[in-house]
């Protein structure tokens, strides 16, 4: 089918930019600049000319690189957007970071939970074949069926005080209940630790654990008495939360982020701070160094603290930084998808070959040979670079604010910039190459704030955060969650 808008001879504009890709772009502009130079070198362009066209070749070079990013279609493997916010892809990365998970959980169960077992003998005392009476022979084996069910028993446990009169004094003298048990209605700590796992883990809405447990017990719990039992595990957590903190002060590396939570119709961040078994989840109003001075975690930690480059984060220098691999790997596949640079595939190379092999090392980290020859290859491709990249044109005078550069050009700035921080994951055995223990740990925040939208008071935003922060650290433990918030609700949690 022929375009209404070309001629018989040349092609519409229209049908030309639908073909247009990034290197017939850079092959059109190289051509151009060719046919310059010939030009230049036959003296057909005066020097003022020269100057002025050298400048808008050094411009069109800059732009058709930012153009180039700008139109290049960025999803979870080539930018930080969540995989729910892309289009799926069948084809799939490979994960080169840790994909530890934890200890396996335990087979214990619970204490309000017991196992009825019983045996059904299924006799054979008739051949099927020839009838003759089997009642006195010997069975070979026993093949066994098994059916599992659940059968929910509401237990209820009345205590009576009996009230008397002393006769000699007329003192009327009560009987003295349990300490645990304070009003004439009580719930127990299972009841309790069943509705706060599925609050905090199973991520239900009031309303419908409100119905759930009504057709367990046929009692209608209050929204308000939900709530109280999250704000009672909250408050006994405190002291948990306090170890933790001292715990993560003195571990090596750390991982660290943050993540929007909504509460009360406004922005307030978590922040989370994971290293060996522990994971914490603070929450503040603000996302920068205000929170992170509020927190007071990093201010007073010396070890290596591993994240995505977020420039707050650098403002801290009694502790090392490493620089999340996987944030970097993402961005070099973009800039190699809009304008495949070399030094972008070369580097991205080297980043995936050298996490290889340190993965296989008992040592986790590279020996001090093998480091000197990694850094000389980091600043080979660094340094080719340089000469790849466009040129960025010089800031005119009395202009303020910055020059425009492609995204490729300030990741090379940062690359270069932040040598020791890329590489620290080679020269220290603590050190990961992803900073993805720490976004784990937040993902489940935002599928919670998908569930309830944003939380009605920032003191339940924070209770989520301490339990949440608890069910994980437990988690990787081992500990069943039903068995760690009955722990903590006693007050044996650890």
């Amino acid at each position: 089918m022929v375009c209404i808008y070309e001629s018989r001879k040349n092609a519409c504009y229209h049908c030309r930019m639908g073909t247009i890709n990034q290197q017939s772009v850079r092959e059109e502009a190289e051509r151009i600049k060719t046919e310059f130079d010939r030009l230049s070198v036959d003296k057909k362009i005066n020097s003022e000319t020269k100057m002025l066209i050298r400048s808008m070749f050094m411009l069109i070079n800059l732009l058709i690189a930012i153009f180039l990013e700008k139109t290049t279609k960025k999803n979870n493997k080539n930018s930080s957007k969540p995989s729910s916010q892309t289009e799926k892809d069948e084809s799939s990365l490979t994960n080169h970071g840790t994909n530890s998970k934890g200890k396996p959980e335990s087979n214990t169960t619970a204490d309000n939970t017991r196992t009825v077992e019983s045996i059904t003998i299924a006799e054979v005392t008739q051949c099927d074949v020839c009838g003759q009476d089997l009642s006195n022979i010997a069975h070979q084996h026993v093949e066994r069926r098994t059916k599992i069910d659940i059968i929910f028993e509401k237990v209820i446990e009345h205590i009576d005080a009996h009230v008397k009169l002393c006769p000699d004094c007329g003192s009327t003298v009560k009987g003295v209940f349990p300490a645990n048990m304070h009003g004439p209605l009580q719930y127990g700590n299972g009841l309790k630790a069943y509705v706060i796992n599925l609050l905090i883990c199973q991520m239900i809405s009031l309303n419908r654990v409100q119905k759930l447990i009504k057709s367990m017990i046929g009692e209608i719990l209050s929204e308000a008495t939900l709530l109280k039992f999250i704000l009672r595990l909250h408050l006994a957590l405190a002291q948990w939360e306090a170890d933790s903190i001292e715990l993560l002060l003195i571990s090596p590396a750390m991982n660290v982020d943050e993540t929007s939570l909504r509460v009360d119709k406004k922005n307030h961040w978590i922040h989370v701070y994971s290293a060996g078994d522990v994971t914490l989840k603070l929450l503040h109003p603000r996302r920068g160094t205000e929170a992170i001075n509020d927190i007071n975690i990093i201010p007073r930690y010396s070890g290596t603290i591993i994240h995505d480059c977020w420039s707050s984060y650098l403002t801290y220098n009694d502790c090392d930084h490493g620089l999340c691999g996987s944030h970097l790997v993402r961005e070099l596949t973009c800039i190699i998808e809009s304008n495949g640079y070399n030094w972008a595939v070369n580097m991205k190379e080297l980043l995936l070959e050298t996490c290889k092999i340190v993965s296989k090392r008992k040592r986790k980290k590279l020996s001090e040979g093998e480091y000197a020859n990694l850094q000389k290859r980091y600043r080979n491709i660094i340094t080719r670079g340089e000469k790849e990249l466009p040129a960025i044109p010089p800031k005119p005078n009395g202009k303020r604010g910055k020059m425009a550069k492609s995204d490729a050009h300030n990741l090379w700035e940062r690359l270069r910039d932040y040598e020791y921080s890329v590489l620290l994951f080679a020269k220290k055995s603590e050190v990961s190459f992803t900073n993805n223990r720490a976004e784990r740990d937040l993902r489940m925040s935002k599928v919670k704030q998908k569930v309830s939208g944003c939380f009605r008071k920032e003191l339940y935003a924070q209770a989520y955060c301490r339990i949440s922060s608890y069910l994980q650290t437990m988690a990787t433990k081992g500990y069943n969650p039903l068995i760690a918030i009955q722990m903590a609700l006693v007050g044996e949690s650890i």
